[in-house]
């Protein structure tokens, strides 16, 4: 099994079922030019979330890590009417790339992107005395996640689904020998989710165009 399977294998998904429009193949041309990382989710990924959303009848949705807007489109697009995105980004200049990808896809309205550091942005979410999310995405710097994890836990509710992403780093999760940062806050969420009588949560190994990673998801009981 190669890359350039699982590369092929995203294609051909990504074709035959309409995952990208103009909008999305838009934004990622829009991060592209504006110098972002090329870390968004993948296409298939992207509408796996819009499902969740979907399957939850979710309104509120949480999203830690804005880069430029592509999974934000995909979940806010994923909403009712009512519904509404706060997702938070530490990055000025990818704030601004995602502000205008939001307002180009028409959802300028529905998502509140706000800019500073998350931990920051979440004591005030805290403080605002929002209502609890129904759904948050965890996609930021990795070595915060634990801490993102417990904030998803106090700003959720019982129902609410928690997905983190990123978190088998090529397979280093299992690396027990591991000093590696961001695998280290791996296993920590990982360890956390399965100790904690508040979640049942499992991981999802994922192969293709951004390589061996997955994703855990923890619904909160």
């Amino acid at each position: 099994m190669t890359q350039e399977l699982w590369t092929a294998v995203d294609d051909y998904i990504e074709s035959s079922m309409g995952l990208s429009d103009g909008t999305m193949t838009g934004t990622i041309a829009a991060n592209a030019e504006g110098g972002l990382p090329s870390i968004d989710v993948t296409a298939s990924q992207g509408k796996l979330l819009h499902l969740l959303v979907r399957l939850m009848g979710a309104k509120r949705v949480l999203e830690i890590g804005t880069l430029g807007g592509y999974s934000t489109i995909w979940l806010a697009r994923a909403l009712p009417a009512d519904g509404h995105v706060i997702t938070l980004e530490f990055d000025p200049k990818h704030a601004a790339v995602a502000r205008h990808n939001v307002e180009r896809a028409g959802l300028a309205s529905v998502v509140d992107i706000r800019v500073g550091k998350a931990l920051d942005s979440l004591s005030v979410i805290q403080e605002e005395g929002v209502e609890p999310f129904d759904m948050i995405f965890i996609d930021a710097d990795k070595t915060n996640n634990p801490s993102y994890f417990e904030w998803a836990l106090r700003l959720s509710r019982r129902g609410s689904l928690i997905i983190v992403d990123n978190v088998v780093r090529e397979g280093g999760l299992a690396d027990d020998a591991s000093d590696d940062p961001a695998i280290l806050a791996s296993r920590a969420v990982i360890e956390m989710m399965g100790s904690d009588p508040r979640v049942e949560a499992t991981v999802m190994q994922t192969v293709g165009k951004k390589g061996y990673d997955g994703f855990a998801i923890a619904l909160v009981v």
